[in-house]
């Protein structure tokens, strides 16, 4: 329990200095969701082990700082429907599937949310984790944020190279199909008794049984491999700024990713609060028009709070609506093809522009949005 103690301590401190408007209650009841029910479990782990768990515990602290902790709960429950419906593959299965069904009325929308309460209601961990929430607090506002950041962490979570809420669907659309004896067809009852499905004809079978086919060992294999992928590339960044840009750049680097207010860093580093807004425009500067075109733009906006699909590119719900009608007809083209996933490439394609004319209307509405943020 002594380093379960030592994790309980750095996250009561980074939690306090990341959200000072929470209770201490409440600030304690945070710490708790993310260190778990086992918490002894960590002295177990070997140091490998430990660092993804570490990296998993601050992936969750940023879901829920980011769109949900202080939110009004019918705010942030609209905010967890957007980012499960911005998922390209998931939205592009729901839309083919109503397109084909009787009820062509629904929207992406209306199915994902019978999906998520199918998920609340009969997936073991989620009922584990609703359980586990109602111990951590009393509080039913800190209680929703809680429950939806956990939503969307594990709806994400990586199985075979797709977001699990992606087999979840799968389980959704089989039951919804065969939902009643009347349905059958008599030389279909050997697949019905079998407990896996292959979606779109894959040669990996999908088990139907809850708990069995998402085991923790693929879970734990799947997420080390998104993390070293994560590793490698703000590695890559860090080692950009320090050469291209400034040292400096690549100690707020670091700092950012652990989740950091930009007045901590500004502590951490001594500099002034100015400093570090400035230097944080010039890394997002180099983040889209030079680096993160060669690399992962949405990964490295991720991590400056400046993402296209996740943040509105750092602009609020108005600054975004108001920035939108400001921007050219393909430009705003470029920003619709760019939230559901499309590559640059294909954009060019599609729009009949090279490549280059692409990614240059892409520099040039990054920098409007830049311009807006430095602003304010």
């Amino acid at each position: 329990m002594a380093l379960a103690e030592e994790l309980r301590q750095a996250w009561q401190s980074q939690i306090e200095a990341g959200s000072p408007n929470l209770s201490a209650t409440d600030r304690a009841s945070v710490v708790g969701w993310l260190l778990g029910q086992d918490p002894a479990r960590f002295d177990s782990l070997s140091p490998a082990e430990l660092n993804v768990a570490q990296q998993a515990m601050d992936y969750r602290y940023r879901i829920l700082q980011q769109r949900y902790l202080g939110v009004q709960p019918e705010r942030a429950y609209n905010q967890l429907i957007q980012r499960l419906s911005s998922l390209f593959l998931i939205r592009s299965k729901i839309k083919t599937w109503v397109a084909l069904s009787r009820d062509r009325r629904r929207t992406v929308v209306d199915v994902l949310q019978e999906v998520i309460q199918e998920l609340l209601q009969s997936d073991n961990y989620m009922r584990q984790q609703i359980t586990w929430i109602g111990e951590c607090t009393p509080n039913p506002r800190l209680r929703n944020a809680l429950m939806l950041a956990s939503i969307e962490e594990y709806c994400l979570r990586p199985i075979r190279n797709q977001p699990l809420l992606v087999y979840r669907f799968v389980n959704y659309l089989r039951r919804s199909q065969r939902g009643g004896m009347t349905q059958v067809p008599t030389g279909d009852l050997i697949r019905l008794v079998s407990e896996e499905i292959t979606p779109d004809d894959a040669d990996n079978p999908v088990s139907l049984l809850d708990g069995q086919a998402l085991t923790q060992y693929q879970d734990q294999q799947a997420w080390e491999e998104q993390e070293a992928l994560r590793s490698k590339v703000m590695q890559e960044f860090a080692d950009y700024l320090k050469e291209k840009v400034d040292p400096l750049a690549a100690d707020w680097l670091k700092l950012h990713v652990q989740g950091q207010s930009q007045e901590v860093i500004a502590q951490r580093l001594d500099v002034p609060i100015q400093q570090v807004y400035r230097l944080r425009e010039k890394i997002s500067y180099h983040a889209i028009r030079v680096f993160a075109f060669k690399q992962q733009p949405e990964l490295v906006g991720a991590w400056l709070g400046t993402s296209l699909v996740e943040h509105n590119l750092g602009l609020t719900i108005p600054q975004w609506e108001e920035f939108l009608q400001s921007l050219t007809p393909v430009q705003q083209k470029i920003v619709e093809k760019l939230k559901t996933g499309q590559p640059f490439d294909a954009i060019g394609k599609e729009l009949n522009l090279r490549l280059n004319q692409v990614t240059g209307e892409w520099s040039k509405i990054y920098l409007a949005a830049q311009t807006v943020r430095s602003a304010e």
